[in-house]
């Protein structure tokens, strides 16, 4: 109901008192809409809209003070992947440079988060008012729609528009911009209809199937092939697409990879799977697809992490492609038949349409290279060396894992070796992942857990990566936000080691300048800050210490000291 300055206003405005009762703020308005839409959680650095943030949380949800933008849009980032639906970050107007910088993982992987920040204010404009810059165009190149609330009365269209432009198609980021330093432009009381398109409230909106004469074309070309794979990509899990998947595999008896953002799809123990392909895979899978004479992309984007810089599968394979996108179809490689559709509703089509196919020595001749790789890495996985090899902590890991754990990675090695080495062995674990930013998902993880409040969420990352954003341990503590963050500490960025050596080689300069750090130990920092903190340095203590951290009662750092020299192996083709 509006406050009663609105009955007085309308005293003096000329307006009945009855008119003046159906105004609503537009504080109030804006709560009710997150609301409305199912958001939980906001994430934002003051200040911005400040009475619409009380609203909200005099309306059950929960405002997240972050200590920074980038790490609040990394936040809101890992709550839309793990909900399936839009994830809110909110600053004022000197911070929207920031928020544009944290977005950029969110376009890259297709998540669909809404930022509002604050803008000039129109009536002083040129007049050098405080922190006010024109931020709008930092937003252009990571959203898929970028506008501004020039007026109060726009609210309800622009914020249904956002939620719209989010949701359909591929899932994306979304930015409105509101007039004045701290939004407040548009703050008063209004006549605003509060309307909830609720199909936008997650993704996919809507399930539109592919053509079936599309469909028909290539599963004939899937049931003539000699040595067909699937690569599923992260439109397969943004499309809930797994279990069709699956399904459509066992049909037509047809091996399995993965892209990183796909992982999880299928369980990697399935017969069928063959684990991540690319640039951070396991050897034998890149070896599979150079041999394959068909690959059938499911919701991928076929782009140079997926591919391996464009060289597997080898130029003139035959492709299949499925994607919600058009414009992704044929993008990066020819296809033969290509699908636009949503992954879920045109694998469940395509499985009650195909007809069954084998190619059992095709399949043989897959799993036999994935058994000749998993032997050669035995040794590392079960290593007792110290410093702690990271193969030996991801077989931990993958051991421990609940059966509905969420696995968080960073970008870089953790990426590398939590996406080759652990395998996610339900289907109801998921594994989300960085889209290309280093120190993201320590913050996406708080996101996650906030979504997925009752599930294990556990974060995977560096010391690089942990260093970004550690401050925001006192966030998760504070909120009771109970993630837990694993930290490879090898006190280096190791990832770009090898070029950084290659590179110095023959200087006076040492290449070590370029990617090492001095030791540090993060449990005794995370304790500092109100979390647990346990380090570890030797194999032995893993297990207890991740039993340990799930049985807390608040957010954890398990700081584990691994090899220095223990590089991820770089990828076949």
């Amino acid at each position: 109901m509006p406050s009663w300055q609105a009955v007085g206003w309308a005293l003096t405005s000329g307006i009945t008192e009855e008119q003046a009762m159906a105004l609503i703020s537009s504080s109030r308005f804006i709560a009710e809409t997150l609301r409305g839409y199912g958001i939980t959680h906001v994430y934002f650095v003051p200040g911005i809209l400040y009475e619409a943030i009380s609203e909200f949380a005099d309306l059950g949800g929960t405002p997240v003070l972050t200590h920074g933008e980038v790490p609040a849009a990394y936040m809101a980032d890992g709550y839309a992947r793990a909900a399936r639906g839009p994830g809110i970050v909110m600053c004022q107007t000197v911070g929207s440079a920031n928020v544009a910088a944290g977005l950029r993982d969110a376009y890259l992987a297709g998540s669909p988060v809404i930022a509002i920040t604050g803008g000039p204010s129109p009536r002083y404009r040129y007049k050098n008012l405080y922190q006010q810059l024109e931020d709008l165009a930092m937003f252009e190149p990571v959203t898929k729609f970028n506008g501004r609330v020039e007026a109060a009365d726009r609210l309800p269209d622009m914020l249904r528009q956002a939620f719209r432009e989010a949701t359909t198609g591929a899932p994306g980021p979304v930015h409105l911009e509101l007039p004045g330093r701290n939004g407040y432009g548009i703050l008063g009381e209004f006549d605003l209809e509060l309307i909830i398109e609720e199909e936008f409230a997650h993704f996919p909106p809507f399930r539109l199937e592919a053509e079936v004469n599309r469909i028909r074309q290539a599963l004939d070309l899937l049931v003539a092939a000699k040595r067909p794979v699937i690569i599923a990509g992260g439109g397969t899990v943004a499309s809930d697409g797994g279990a069709e998947l699956v399904a459509l595999a066992a049909k037509l008896s047809v091996p399995v990879a993965t892209s990183l953002s796909g992982k999880g799809s299928i369980p990697e123990d399935h017969p069928l799977a063959l684990g991540v392909v690319g640039h951070y895979p396991r050897q034998s899978v890149n070896k599979t697809v150079a041999e394959a004479d068909l690959v059938f992309y499911v919701g991928s984007k076929v782009g140079s992490m997926t591919t391996n810089d464009y060289k597997i599968p080898r130029p003139g394979t035959a492709v299949i492609q499925l994607d919600i996108d058009p414009t992704q179809i044929g993008r990066n490689y020819p296809v033969k038949v290509g699908m636009v559709g949503d992954v879920k509703a045109t694998l469940s089509r395509m499985v009650e349409l195909a007809r069954p196919a084998e190619h059992a020595e095709w399949v043989g001749r897959a799993q036999g290279m994935l058994a000749e790789w998993r032997a050669e890495v035995a040794p590392m996985l079960n290593s007792d060396a110290v410093p702690i090899r990271p193969e030996r902590l991801c077989k931990e890991l993958q051991d421990f894992l609940p059966e509905d754990a969420v696995l968080v990675a960073d970008t870089g090695h953790a990426a590398h070796w939590s996406g080759m080495m652990i395998d996610l062995k339900h289907s109801s674990q998921r594994f989300i992942r960085c889209g290309g930013t280093l120190g993201w998902a320590f913050p996406a993880s708080i996101g996650v857990k906030c979504a997925l409040p009752d599930r294990p969420v556990i974060c995977f990352t560096g010391d690089g990566g942990i260093d970004y954003y550690s401050s925001e341990t006192e966030t998760a503590a504070r909120a009771r936000i109970n993630t837990i963050v694993i930290v490879n500490n090898n006190a280096a960025l190791s990832h770009p080691m090898r070029n950084a050596e290659a590179a110095s080689r023959g200087k006076k300069s040492p290449g070590r300048l370029q990617w090492a750090f001095s030791k540090t130990n993060y449990a005794a920092m995370a304790e500092l800050r109100g979390c647990l903190g346990i380090r570890v340095e030797k194999p032995g203590e893993l297990r207890s210490a991740l039993d340990r951290a799930l049985e807390a009662k608040r957010p954890t750092v398990i700081d584990v000291v691994t090899e220095l020299e223990a590089i991820a192996p770089a990828a076949w083709g």
